[in-house]
């Protein structure tokens, strides 16, 4: 009898543990559910505090100053498909204390920029330089803040923003990779001011900072610490109305504005879950690629979904659309927001050669460019870690561009390009070196595109491999 009621007992017991666990793991699923979504919402900001978080603990670069890569984009740069030939500068401001003023220079002779002003969520504000809206005259742009009312004086552009913080990327142009050329584009960018508009009547000097040499590595970090750069973003930026939802999701997983995010063991174990989940969902979207630009079977892609372009367009303020999804696969490989995508560059993606196979860092592959690219400034075709999307590490460089004088081109003008791990016999000059332990991706830039280019009156062949 009494064994009897010990068992009665234990069963009760075990019936009662299991009915505790079962709304224990429901709520765990719940969680875990939540918190992909955030990764995929908040993908942009994350995106954007990553780099910062890079100047300010690796550099002694600060917000409202500037830093800058002194050479051709090398490895070292871990952004996310950065472009090699051009002279990177990036400001990262907050209007906190008031609006900011990026007051940039008109363009010369043989000078020029390409630049984009974006927000901490990398909402387009406005594109600046020879293609931007002052087409090369310059100005001075005036970052506001959510609410400003007041009059700005006479000659300022305004732009204004629905959070605090931001950054601008500017490209300064370059005429060749040689020294001197490289110089002269560092000292057209450094004629550029950052400064408060409460100190316009004088204001102070710019600081730059040059990181060339600085390990910069602002790639997407798949681990739970995702969510301590997206609580950082919470904390710091005003809520936006039509993000307002996320308010009581981002409760449920220990973000919550105003309070620290001190997440126990327990949770940790889910966010790294839910992180690994996030990033299976990104990279399978990734994977399946984007729509064909040159031909309904081209091989090279638009840069990202229609529905971004559309978005970046209308400051995603369209009443029936918000590629939420879409923006979370696009800040995965890329950062910045442009504007008016096409007016002042235009880029295109290659996942997989001619035969649709994905690009291996073992093998040789060959790249016809044909003959008179249409475009105004220059051409550039760059090789990434697929996985990554940042430069391939250790190699000596990472593309070649119409700006190499010595590329050597065919009888009838276009251009042999090589990606693999050993130049071809003669054609080091044309050649892109590549990890043979890694998978490699390509993007294609064209900068001051023309017409024909849309038209696809030119017509960029597919990649075809030549060794394995």
């Amino acid at each position: 009898m009494k064994f009897f009621v010990l068992l009665c007992l234990l069963l009760v017991g075990s019936v009662a543990h299991g009915a505790e666990q079962v709304p224990r793991q429901i709520a765990d699923r719940e969680i875990q559910r939540k918190a992909v979504q955030a990764v995929v919402w908040g993908m942009p900001a994350v995106n954007y505090d990553l780099m910062r978080q890079e100047m300010l603990t690796k550099t002694p670069g600060k917000v409202g100053q500037a830093i800058y890569w002194g050479r051709p984009l090398d490895w070292k740069n871990q952004t996310l498909t950065p472009n090699p030939d051009a002279l990177y500068f990036m400001v990262f401001f907050t209007t906190r204390d008031g609006p900011v003023v990026l007051d940039l220079p008109p363009a010369e002779n043989d000078a020029s920029f390409n630049a984009n002003i974006v927000t901490a969520w990398q909402l387009p504000l406005e594109d600046a330089g020879l293609h931007g809206v002052d087409k090369g005259q310059g100005g001075k742009f005036v970052i506001l803040p959510p609410g400003y009312t007041e009059k700005l004086p006479e000659g300022f552009i305004p732009l204004q923003s629905d959070v605090l913080g931001g950054y601008m990327l500017l490209r300064s142009n370059l005429k060749s990779h040689g020294d001197a050329d490289v110089q002269a584009s560092i000292d057209y960018g450094k004629k550029m001011k950052v400064y408060s508009l409460s100190a316009a009547a004088n204001p102070p000097e710019t600081v730059f900072t040059d990181v060339k040499d600085v390990l910069f590595d602002s790639t997407i970090k798949w681990d739970a610490s995702f969510f301590d750069n997206l609580d950082r973003v919470v904390q710091e930026e005003p809520w936006i109305v039509r993000d307002r939802v996320m308010i009581d999701q981002l409760k449920s997983i220990g973000i919550e504005k105003g309070k620290p995010y001190n997440p126990d063991e327990h949770m940790r174990s889910l966010m790294t879950s839910a992180i690994e989940e996030g990033r299976a969902l990104l990279e399978a979207r990734y994977d399946a690629g984007f729509p064909p630009f040159f031909s309904e079977t081209s091989r090279w892609t638009f840069p990202g979904y229609p529905s971004i372009i559309q978005a970046s367009q209308h400051g995603f303020d369209e009443e029936n659309a918000y590629p939420v999804d879409d923006r979370g696969v696009t800040y995965s490989y890329a950062y910045i927001g442009i504007k008016r995508l096409g007016a002042g560059q235009f880029y295109s993606i290659s996942i997989l050669d001619k035969d649709g196979n994905a690009f291996e860092g073992s093998k040789t592959y060959q790249l016809n460019v044909p003959p008179n690219v249409p475009v105004e400034q220059y051409w550039s075709v760059t090789a990434y870690d697929r996985e990554t999307h940042a430069l391939i590490k250790n190699m000596a460089r990472a593309s070649r561009s119409s700006q190499i004088p010595e590329l050597q081109k065919n009888a009838d003008g276009s251009i042999d390009l090589y990606f693999g791990p050993k130049a071809p016999d003669g054609g080091e000059a044309n050649w892109v070196p590549t990890d043979p332990m890694r998978k490699f991706e390509l993007m294609f830039r064209a900068y001051g595109p023309t017409k024909d280019f849309f038209d696809r009156k030119w017509v960029l062949t597919d990649v075809v491999k030549v060794r394995d």
